[in-house]
């Protein structure tokens, strides 16, 4: 068995570790920001975190009002590009909390006037020593070259730094978060059989919107790197601006489809997908039984993830566990294909680059 899988069946243990020891000092920033409330937040990462990231903007813009952005290294790097960061809260996301460009721009933040905020799996890392707010994602070595408790821990990271900056996540509701992505793991079987079916899949599209936007970068990353799928990522509105046309009889399409605001533009993708006689694959869960009605091969978890006791988004807390289907498929995808998941042809585990 790969490490991939190991670590993915690890992840209900990362989270539930994760909020157990981080939440004493995500309530010491909340005291923080209570006096120095940021204008701006900045977002600065590289690969899996940066879909993580792309997940923290969709996020702190609906749950606070602030504006993010995700940084451009190589305005910094290359460039050597001037900013004032007065005012703004620059968050830095990184497994190993040695990416080069993104620790600079977190430097380069502070020095010029920035509340700096780092997200790591490593307390040892040069990160960590560089942000006055440091969090750790509690997941252990990650051994396998694909992040995937990490990648999850991230997202949980961001749901505190939301909770910090007042937003009305509860922490009873992310309290559930372990349980629910135990819950995703019931799915190992089916997917494990339903992977032989793509074993000579050789590209494909995945689609996500709002906030579940950011796994459709981290399913396609994960299907790129472990096994060699040329996976393209869009939203349900950019895949109708023209790539649609791609698309013909048995393309592979894996659509993330929770209940909420952005299921009516899945639907309506869906349905299109389906009249150009794509094969499609759902993810989705118990709430949006309509999904599971619309597509002739669902993924469906076990658990109702709509969310209605506030002014929250009704698929507020379905990133984490909607990504665990992918994360697994991939892996068993590439155990099916005869390759190794845990090491990917020309990758490492750290990546530095400027």
């Amino acid at each position: 068995m790969s490490k991939m899988l190991e670590e993915i069946r690890q992840q209900p243990g990362t989270l539930e570790r994760t909020i157990r020891a981080e939440l004493r000092s995500v309530e010491k920033l909340q005291r923080v920001l209570q006096k120095r409330r940021p204008k701006l937040i900045v977002l600065a990462a590289r690969g899996t975190s940066d879909n993580a990231a792309q997940f923290g903007r969709y996020l702190l813009e609906i749950t606070t009002g602030i504006p993010v952005s995700l940084a451009a290294p190589s305005i910094l790097t290359l460039y050597q590009g001037t900013m004032n960061f007065e005012d703004a809260l620059v968050v830095a996301l990184s497994q190993s909390g040695e990416s080069t460009d993104t620790n600079l721009v977190l430097q380069r933040a502070r020095e010029r006037g920035a509340l700096t905020v780092g997200i790591t799996n490593e307390p040892k890392s040069t990160l960590a020593g560089l942000a006055e707010h440091v969090f750790l994602v509690r997941a252990g070595r990650e051994k396998s070259v694909a992040a995937t408790k990490t990648y999850t821990g991230q997202l949980l990271m961001l749901y505190l730094l939301a909770y910090a900056l007042g937003a009305k996540i509860r922490i009873d509701d992310l309290k559930r978060l372990p349980d629910n992505t135990y819950q995703a793991l019931k799915l190992e079987n089916n997917i494990a059989e339903r992977s032989e079916r793509y074993a000579f899949m050789t590209r494909c599209v995945v689609v996500g919107r709002g906030l579940n936007y950011s796994n459709a970068f981290e399913f396609a990353l994960k299907l790129m790197e472990t096994c060699y799928v040329v996976a393209e990522r869009f939203s349900s509105a950019d895949l109708m601006h023209g790539p649609i046309a791609m698309v013909e009889s048995a393309f592979p399409a894996f659509l993330f489809a929770p209940s909420g605001v952005t299921w009516t533009g899945m639907r309506e993708m869906i349905e299109k997908l389906r009249n150009l006689g794509a094969e499609t694959m759902v993810i989705t869960d118990l709430s949006n039984r309509k999904a599971v009605d619309i597509s002739s091969h669902t993924l469906s978890l076990p658990l109702k993830l709509a969310h209605t006791k506030s002014s929250l988004p009704e698929d507020v807390y379905t990133p984490i566990p909607y990504i665990i289907p992918a994360q697994l498929f991939a892996a068993h995808l590439a155990e099916k294909k005869g390759l190794d998941p845990d090491r990917p042809r020309t990758l490492s585990k750290v990546t530095q680059t400027m």
